[in-house]
């Protein structure tokens, strides 16, 4: 069998089917009928004299040969999408292009923020947009190019996935300005004593930080839980209660200065977030592009925390006149 007697689109079906698990996802992917790909599976199995792929629970599973070949066949399609990259090179002045970001929600608006105001008159024809990946689905999204980029925590994904540490979250502790019981320190009594609003999405199981408490020994009093820090911020602004997240949540307000920040008392380990992209995307030089453009926001955002402004400003700030807490029903 030679080269030049193989019809080089039946890899790309191949890799399809591998990515997504099945016909239909294949399909919908590479935009092609069902009866199309299905006939390309078929020349691949008779080409191979291999199944390739066996349907199990409703998931086509790939066989130990398709297992044993995928690295390679995705490497000779990534090269030649480097060689067809490299002759017509991204241009973020000139070129439409809309890039997906799977971003969690604790850094969506300081990472954001960060990256808008540096793209912005570079690349005036480049739209961004962000979603929530589950996490178990994204190298699945990575591979398809569903995804361009993700920034998440320390994930175990294949070696198909790159990955890079991108930024480091520190943990503090947000009360509102003028806090009746809080001077210009917060001790481990006190944050102990006081309630707490916590930012998850889990419907069960701890959060990260009551999880390290609880290593710790330490149970704190969890008043609200939330879904996300705009929410949280929002209510910690108006009440007694304290909220222990990465020192760039409070950007998600109109109004940083409502909230004052503290050094956790406790030593709890800081966020510590990757910059992951799929090997095939390695030397596209759109996604190096972006991925340079997240680097830089990242350095940006490490240079100016909320925290270190409002931290020096603590003692010296005057009174804001912020109205006494109010119920939580009420708001």
């Amino acid at each position: 069998m030679h080269v030049r007697d193989i019809d080089l689109n039946l890899f790309v079906v191949f890799d399809a089917i591998y990515t997504e698990g099945g016909v239909s996802r294949a399909c919908f992917r590479l935009n092609l009928t069902q009866p199309a790909v299905s006939h390309a599976l078929g020349r691949l199995r008779a080409m191979f004299n291999d199944p390739l792929f066996v349907r199990r629970h409703h998931v086509m599973t790939p066989t130990p040969l398709a297992r044993q070949i995928i690295t390679t066949v995705r490497q000779a399609l990534n090269g030649l999408e480097t060689t067809l990259t490299h002759t017509n090179r991204f241009d973020p002045a000139r070129t439409p292009k809309r890039f997906v970001i799977g971003l969690r929600n604790n850094l969506e608006a300081p990472m954001l923020s960060a990256l808008i105001n540096r793209i912005s008159t570079v690349a005036p024809l480049v739209e961004i947009a962000t979603v929530r990946s589950e996490r178990n689905n994204l190298e699945r999204e990575l591979a398809a190019g569903t995804l361009d980029v993700a920034i998440d925590t320390l994930l175990p994904l294949s070696t198909e996935v790159r990955r890079e540490q991108i930024l480091t979250e520190h943990i503090a502790v947000f009360a509102r300005r003028d806090h009746p019981e809080l001077g210009t320190r917060l001790d481990k009594k006190a944050y102990l004593r006081m309630e707490h609003v916590c930012v998850t999405s889990r419907r069960s199981g701890l959060s990260f930080e009551d999880f390290q408490f609880q290593r710790l020994g330490l149970t704190r009093t969890v008043r609200l839980t939330c879904q996300n820090f705009a929410t949280a911020c929002h209510v910690v602004s108006r009440s007694n209660m304290l909220l222990t997240a990465s020192e760039s949540a409070a950007s998600v307000l109109e109004d940083p200065g409502l909230l004052q920040c503290f050094p956790c008392p406790f030593p709890i380990s800081p966020h510590v977030n990757y910059l992951y992209w799929h090997a095939t995307a390695e030397g596209d030089t759109t996604n190096q592009w972006l991925r340079e453009q997240l680097r830089a926001a990242a350095a940006l955002l490490a240079g100016s925390r909320f925290s270190k402004k409002n931290r020096s400003t603590a003692r010296t700030r005057p009174k804001v006149g912020i109205p006494a807490p109010t119920s939580l029903a009420a708001e």
